[in-house]
């Protein structure tokens, strides 16, 4: 560091983005230029072993010092084999498979000459109105956080100077997922009890899990944008949580705290972001333009300059690029590892994994083999949208598509009839905007009743109906908030007729997020929520229909019955009047019910279980000491299955009212039809502990209610008392 020129100081606090990829709008210049002179340190979103190699080479041989660069790109739900989505993954509630779908990312991602990808995003979020909350861990944060920590281990793997390895970035801090109104980039209001409580432990999670680096938000903390929140970055992120790495601003954040005015101009900004704790500029170019300014005025400090120089060195060193900075630029080894066998098989066990059964009457799922099955919908021929947003990399050409995996799997006996019945979206103005954002949609210009009719016809011809409906990859996402959160209406039309005919109809829905799905759950026989699988999805999806896998995901998002329950979550506080049918005056809607359609936790199988009694290893919980909670299980269906067997607590008396039920423990169990499994739980105090009146983490003495089941409702119940 003594060797560097200020320039070149303040060059490797600057990322520019040379890619395709652009999240945003840059006005990044000759960036050729500004690298020779050894003003840059990263660059975003360029990929592949040529173009990666190629400005190294320029870094390494025409810059003064010969620093390496730092490729970061958004990896977040596989690299060249796309997983299912990221909220679809922590339906799974498998911790090992979601571990592997980020270790299989991260090193597809390093060979392809990536040395950090912008994952995990950890937000916490109960408003499905908002797009990216495909790209989080649903709405529970003791769930939530064991989910970020298995994404950070997944990411960077065992050993840091591995070739294989990537830096994980903790994504997006604080509190993206809780914007107004669902509203991308909007203001976040927050009671500083919830922001301890439920949106902040992913991340603290996260980084204790050791993430290399954290990514500011876009929105505000308590009035202040988290970009310049000296609180967020430097009293709580270093200091309490003691964390070593370095903080990435998101893509031009730095100089959007002009219009969230807090900043002047781009020098103020620049000011108010960097002292705020913000190591490395994301695109803005006002670290380079303005730090001279900013030092010579001693309104930025020389030393803090280094210390933030010195941290990004440091993860340099730690990927070993200062030893050999073309290490992770290896064609052979990117032609081996890239959509392998093996990372192909774990895509489709995952994706059949983080499928979610919602409804199943007279168990017309799994679906026989033999006989006539109407394959009907948008997607069934789809290659794209069933990859979901943020798949880069992903290339449709690579997509097993429903079509293609039910012709795989059906069976030489089974006839499959196929119509596409309407397409994807009828509003002309959305097509064009979905398809300008990469979704490939491909509009039939038959007339909507010849579509229609075509579907029908060989609906009438079947003994059941399999319609996929839902979402293109970019309606949910970035910068894609809805307020009407449904199926569109000419898709539901297309049911409506299917449903008709008198044939059973099984739905699949892709999609991002929850929906209101009343009408649908209300007409089909059955309902699977499959989510965007990715590259695997039509494989995965005939497993799971034809019931070489039973079905297991359970959901981690409350479904709404409608856009005016929102926010709505599992996790909500006691009230006053609680909800009482023959008293008008408490707490309930007078045009719909208050409970969700289908409630956190939920998910069916093609067999079925039954609980026993809760057992507790003792009434009373000794201060310092474990309490055992068991409960028996047995699989008393027809197939064998899996079950995911969830542990919610509440404290019946406290110093500040406390949910009607926290997650605090969960088991996912393999049962052999006939078998039963008792299965275990230990509560601790901290399972009981909370934040009191004065923002202490306590446990307080008193009884305590324990509640295990199959999901956030239906559950056994027992009771234990926390003495000293």
């Amino acid at each position: 560091m003594k060797k560097m020129t200020f320039e070149e100081k303040v060059g490797q606090l600057s990322q520019i983005a040379a890619g395709a990829a652009i999240t945003g709008t840059s006005k990044e210049a000759d960036f050729i230029t500004d690298l020779k002179k050894g003003r840059v340190g990263s660059f975003m979103n360029v990929s592949g072993t040529e173009k990666t190699r190629e400005l190294q080479k320029i870094a390494i041989e025409n810059t003064r010092l010969k620093i390496p660069l730092i490729f970061g790109y958004d990896v977040i739900h596989g690299h060249k084999t796309i997983f299912p989505i990221s909220l679809a993954m922590s339906c799974s509630w498998d911790l090992k498979a979601i571990e592997n779908s980020s270790r299989i990312g991260s090193v597809e991602a390093a060979a392809d000459g990536v040395h950090w990808v912008f994952a995990p995003a950890v937000d916490i979020s109960r408003d499905p109105r908002w797009g990216r909350v495909f790209e989080g861990v649903g709405e529970d944060p003791w769930w939530g956080s064991k989910v970020a920590v298995a994404q950070v281990k997944g990411i960077q793997g065992a050993s840091p100077d591995a070739v294989d390895t990537t830096l994980a970035c903790v994504k997006h801090f604080a509190a993206y997922g809780a914007p107004t109104a669902g509203r991308e980039y909007a203001a976040v209001n927050v009671s500083k009890r919830s922001l301890l409580e439920t949106y902040l432990p992913t991340y603290k999670a996260a980084i204790e899990a050791g993430a290399a680096t954290v990514m500011t938000a876009f929105n505000d903390v308590d009035g202040v944008p988290a970009t310049g929140n000296k609180w967020l970055f430097t009293d709580l992120l270093r200091k309490q949580w003691k964390f070593k790495g370095f903080v990435v601003s998101d893509f031009t954040a730095v100089r959007e705290l002009i219009k969230h005015g807090v900043a002047a101009n781009e020098s103020e900004a620049a000011n108010l972001a960097f002292n705020a704790g913000v190591d490395m500029e994301m695109i803005g170019g006002t670290y380079l333009n303005y730090f001279k300014k900013l030092v010579k005025e001693k309104k930025i400090k020389m030393s803090t300059i280094d210390t933030s120089v010195r941290r990004v060195l440091e993860a340099k060193y730690r990927l070993g690029l200062f030893a050999d900075p073309y290490r992770y630029n290896d064609l052979d080894r990117a032609n081996s590892v890239h959509l392998s066998k093996s990372h192909r098989e774990a895509a489709r066990d995952v994706a059949r994994r983080s499928m979610v059964l919602l409804k199943n009457d007279n168990q017309v799922l799994p679906l026989k083999r033999g006989g006539t099955i109407a394959l009907i919908g948008p997607l069934i021929h789809d290659k794209r949208n069933i990859l979901g947003n943020w798949s880069l990399q992903g290339d449709s050409r690579d997509t097993v598509s429903v079509a293609a995996g039910f012709t795989a799997l059906a069976g030489k006996n089974t006839k499959i009839l196929m119509a596409k019945g309407c397409n994807l979206l009828n509003d002309e103005e959305l097509l064009i905007k979905m398809n300008r954002d990469g979704d490939e949609i491909e509009h039939d210009t038959r007339s909507p009743e010849a579509m229609l009719k075509e579907a029908v016809d060989i609906a009438k011809k079947s003994d059941v109906i399999v319609l996929t409906l839902g979402e293109s990859a970019h309606m949910s996402g970035e910068a894609a908030s809805r307020t009407s959160i449904r199926i569109p209406e000419h898709q539901q039309n297309l049911l409506k007729a299917l449903k008709a005919t008198g044939k059973p109809v099984v739905v699949i829905l892709f999609n991002g997020r929850p929906l209101c799905l009343e009408l649908e759950n209300s007409i089909a026989n059955a309902l699977l929520e499959a989510w965007w699988p990715g590259t695997e999805a039509g494989h995965a999806l005939a497993d799971v229909l034809f019931g070489d896998y039973n079905p297991s995901g359970h959901l981690v998002s409350t479904f709404p019955r409608n856009e005016g329950q929102i926010p709505i979550f599992y996790e909500e506080l006691p009230c006053g009047r609680p909800n009482n049918p023959e008293d008008k005056y408490t707490s309930k809607y007078i045009d719909s019910p208050n409970d969700p359609l289908f409630p956190f936790g939920w998910g069916l199988s093609y067999t079925k279980f039954d609980y026993g009694d809760i057992k507790l290893s003792s009434k009373t919980l000794k201060w310092g000491k474990k309490l055992s909670v068991s409960i028996p299980v047995s699989n008393v269906g027809k197939y064998d299955g899996e079950e995911v067997v969830q542990l919610y607590i509440r404290d019946l008396v406290a110093s500040v009212s406390r949910p009607v039920k926290q997650l605090r423990g969960v088991e996912k169990i393999f049962l052999k039809k006939g078998e039963t499994k008792t299965v275990k739980f230990e509560l601790t105090m901290n399972d009981l502990s909370f934040y009191n009146q004065d923002y202490k983490w306590v446990a307080e003495p008193g009884e305590f209610q324990v509640f295990v089941g199959t999901n956030s409702q239906d559950v056994k119940e027992a009771s234990f008392n926390l003495t000293r």
